[in-house]
């Protein structure tokens, strides 16, 4: 399974945009943008996520799920196990700045 999360950011280690992902999968853009919405798990037919996983795959992404060892040499990206906390106190520094006059970048 891939999370929309581990989707958006294998397009952008890769530097390809949703209509390339498209192009590369066989699946329409919409399709794509339903995907990368979705709460958690990407969400679609079984044909359409197999398609997508092996144009990741042939792109050299490696989707590495939790707890997995990653079989591959290079380099990668992992979220800690609490990774909420984390991110509840980067929205609370991006906050602090915006609301002291600092503008904040996402």
């Amino acid at each position: 399974m891939i999370t929309a999360a581990q989707l958006r950011a294998a397009r952008v280690l890769r530097g390809i945009d949703q209509r390339r992902l498209a192009e590369l999968s066989g699946l329409s853009v919409p399709t794509i943008q339903r995907m990368e919405a979705s709460e958690a798990m990407v969400r679609g037919n079984v044909d359409s996520l197999v398609k997508l996983i092996a144009a990741l795959d042939a792109a050299g992404i490696e989707l590495i799920d939790e707890g997995t060892v990653s079989s591959a040499d290079g380099r990668g990206v992992r979220l800690k196990i609490d990774s909420g906390s984390a991110k509840i106190d980067l929205n609370n520094q991006m906050e602090s700045k915006a609301s002291s006059g600092t503008k904040a970048r996402t």
